[in-house]
């Protein structure tokens, strides 16, 4: 197996909206992002997607309509040549209390099992002080974005000396050594 990249999905890939992404039409990729994620494929790189959706727990929407967002996001990367190995995700409402649930390194947890590797020195990119938290907690090495909710977050991560980048392609230049 190649190396590996965990993404974030809400504000990393596409568009976040504080009313939840809750069909496939309201699912919109930031600018650049599909791109990026290819460019990680032909690089070699495994892409993985750690993401909450408590939607699902708040009964917003159904898993059903959780795959068929997945599907559409699937079908726009592969129209630039790209793709997402795999999709983890944590379906509950955040009073769960389940460990699943980012900040708490649960999904993190299964990919390292799923996959069998070590997230040691993995790239975990989010736009969230959740996802460095939880990226950290599992030994993995947190990067964010502006995207999303980034711009609301830099100060604690630029105070955790986490590296701070525009945007996915940016982090993806970043990764890749491209200038």
């Amino acid at each position: 197996m190649g190396q590996l990249v965990i993404l974030d999905r809400d504000g990393v890939i596409n568009e976040d909206s504080s009313a939840f992404i809750k069909s496939p039409a309201e699912w919109r990729p930031i600018p650049g992002s599909l791109e990026a994620i290819a460019r990680l494929n032909r690089a070699g790189y495994q892409v993985v997607v750690a993401t909450n959706q408590s939607g699902v727990g708040r009964g917003l929407f159904d898993i059903r309509t959780l795959t068929a967002i997945h599907q559409r996001m699937r079908q726009e990367l592969a129209a630039v040549g790209g793709r997402i190995d795999a999709i983890f995700f944590c379906p509950h409402a955040p009073e769960a209390g389940c460990a699943c649930r980012k900040p708490a390194p649960g999904l993190f947890r299964e990919i390292q099992e799923r996959l069998q590797i070590s997230l040691e020195r993995v790239p975990a990119i989010g736009d969230s002080i959740r996802d460095l938290i939880a990226a950290h907690k599992a030994g993995a090495r947190p990067m964010l974005v502006l995207t999303g909710k980034g711009q609301r977050m830099h100060l604690e991560a630029e105070a955790a000396g986490v590296p701070i980048f525009a945007d996915l392609n940016a982090a993806v230049h970043a990764i890749l050594g491209i200038p």
